[in-house]
């Protein structure tokens, strides 16, 4: 039976051309992901709020990139990937048990330890790409 994929949210906090980014610890990673009675929406803002402390407000989103996504273990998921124009609140870590800590960087020379499809979610989001697919590619 084929596998349904999980759908995940990112919100893009990005501030004088710098991206604020979770490192994970203690944890595997696209942890952000919609629980059965919410929307793309309503997600992004809880996950938002649970792992920094900072709420947006609905109408603050855009989508800005929507990826089909199949991980190294074969799981397939769609990434939504969201830009908030504001918010209220300084982020900082309110899962100390699963980040080791938030930090901003410069959103085009991302650390080399950035997930990587978090990595190509917000580099297609520079190049104004709306949509795409990695992870499927058929072996030669």
């Amino acid at each position: 039976m084929p596998q349904l994929p999980v759908n995940d949210v990112m919100i893009i906090l990005e501030r004088d051309g710098a991206v604020c980014l979770a490192e994970r610890q203690g944890t595997g990673y696209a942890d952000g992901k919609l629980n059965p009675d919410e929307d793309v929406y309503d997600a992004a803002i809880r996950e938002l709020f649970e792992e920094t402390g900072v709420f947006v407000e609905r109408d603050a989103l855009r989508i800005v990139h929507t990826m089909h996504y199949r991980n190294p273990e074969g799981e397939p998921r769609i990434s939504w990937f969201f830009v908030a124009s504001h918010w209220q609140g300084e982020p900082r870590n309110m899962e100390p048990h699963k980040c080791a800590g938030l930090s901003w960087h410069p959103i085009d020379r991302l650390p080399d330890n950035t997930v990587p499809y978090n990595a190509l979610g917000i580099a297609h989001y520079l190049k104004g790409e709306p949509f795409s697919v990695h992870g499927w590619e058929k072996p030669a």
